[in-house]
């Protein structure tokens, strides 16, 4: 979930009734094209928009495509530089599924929630039909934002400017006095090429990914592997509610939260009481790099880019939270012995951290904010719709105080990449090989960005 959209300013006084939408009734039926879906491919853009900027003054970085054992991190400029940020943004977390929202943020038909991602206005939207569909959150006919808080909507979506009214699929329903005073049509403003613009989104374990470019494969075509993976953890998994989301404020580069969640080098020292039970030496590496055969693959534009790459860490000793009666959270449904005290933690390029365990899930998405800004948005899901509120309070407050340990580490982190001499640091082959796999990937993805 990301930053919920600034309210806006109050709004203009009401149209008269005979001005107002039809709503979702309205008998113009749209085709498929009234919706814009993008990829935001930036040649189709108004020409007086500016384009994102380029990666006009390539880093060199090869020294973080070496082996595990020679390479070097990301430089000092991934993570304290404007610039490189924007560029950034958009070879990686444009030209990716990156997580946005968990479908939970709504939760009914005709629920919208407003939202940003890297500045973007975005309108999360449950359908009349019940499907979530992603769009950008403004009026095609002068930019005005649709919708600037979380509410349900009953009819159709209004601008609150001049009354254009869309369906909740996206189609342009209404252009009240379009044509002069009671014309309500134009033949200059063809509906059917004015609906919203749809974002490329797809849902997997209750997150919303969007692709923001449009130019990536389907996404269960570039996360098969973990899909794979994890193809015993298809039982429906439930939102516990307000009880087990919160999200953390952190001061650090959003990659940082990354690094640090991909490995369990760190787990003595910044979490001594996970630590335990859960023992350093009780974890094993997860990796699955740019492709399965470990060569970058191609794009359908041609270009070498990287695909849906993972790493983490798993545990031979997961422990089940207990109540003080012996109470537990119900196991999800068919999942096999490895589960019983096996767990994984994932992150799925870009920016989302999942966890794997036999009776209950978490997904932490990163939200970029600037270089030195991230906020990270905590949800967790169990087998039932019904679990003790006493034992989920409980959990949601451990994973908390786990995950708040790690604040002063990705903080320090940040601070020391103001160090001019700092060359991006080197990796333990034996600990830190999750760590390099992610550093990899980013490096392969700004050299496709590049064209190096």
């Amino acid at each position: 979930m990301c930053r919920p959209k600034p309210p806006l300013a109050p709004r203009c006084a009401p149209l008269r009734r005979h001005e107002q939408c039809r709503g979702e009734k309205s008998p113009c039926r749209t085709p498929a094209r009234s919706t814009a879906l993008i990829g935001l491919n930036l040649t189709q853009r108004c020409a007086e928009e500016p384009a994102m900027p380029q990666y006009q003054t390539p880093i060199d970085l090869s020294s973080v495509r070496r082996p595990v054992a020679t390479a070097n991190g990301l430089p000092n400029a991934h993570y304290t530089d404007p610039d490189v940020f924007k560029s950034e943004s958009r070879a990686v977390l444009h030209a990716s599924w990156a997580g946005f929202a968990v479908a939970a943020d709504v939760p009914e038909n005709g629920d919208a929630k407003p939202l940003e991602f890297l500045g973007i206005p975005l309108l999360l939207l449950r359908d009349k039909n019940g499907d979530v569909r992603v769009f950008q959150n403004i009026c095609r006919h002068r930019g005005m934002i649709l919708v600037d808080s979380a509410r349900k909507i009953e009819g159709a979506i209004r601008c609150p400017y001049h009354s254009w009214c869309y369906s909740t699929k996206g189609a342009l329903v209404s252009t009240p006095h379009v044509g002069g005073p009671g014309h309500n049509t134009h033949d200059a403003i063809v509906k059917d090429d004015l609906g919203l613009i749809e974002v490329r989104s797809h849902i997997w374990r209750d997150v919303v990914f969007i692709n923001l470019d449009g130019d990536a494969d389907a996404f269960e075509v570039v996360n098969a592997d973990l899909i794979a993976r994890w193809h015993e953890h298809t039982a429906p998994m439930y939102h516990g509610g307000a009880d087990s989301t919160f999200a953390l404020d952190v001061t650090c580069n959003w990659k940082l939260a990354v690094e640090n969640y991909a490995e369990s080098y760190h787990l003595p020292w910044i979490h001594p009481g996970l630590n335990s039970y859960s023992r350093l030496e009780d974890h094993y590496h997860i990796e699955q790099p740019i492709s399965s055969s470990g060569a970058r693959s191609a794009s359908k534009t041609g270009s070498a880019i990287g695909t849906g790459a993972f790493s983490g860490q798993g545990t031979l000793v997961y422990r089940q939270l207990t109540g003080d009666e012996g109470a537990t959270f119900p196991d999800f449904a068919g999942l096999s012995d490895k589960w019983d005290e096996g767990a994984e933690y994932v992150c799925l390029y870009p920016n989302v951290l999942l966890a794997a365990q036999r009776e209950h899930a978490y997904a932490i998405l990163l939200e970029p904010i600037d270089t030195n800004h991230t906020i990270e948005h905590v949800h967790i899901y169990y087998a039932s719709p019904d679990t003790d509120a006493a034992l989920r309070t409980r959990n949601t407050a451990q994973w908390k105080e786990v995950f708040e340990e790690d604040i002063g580490v990705v903080e320090g982190m940040q601070k020391g990449r103001a160090a001019i001499g700092f060359d991006g640091g080197r990796f333990s082959p034996a600990m830190d090989s999750p760590t390099h796999c992610f550093h990899d990937w980013v490096a392969a993805k700004m050299g496709a960005q590049a064209g190096t």
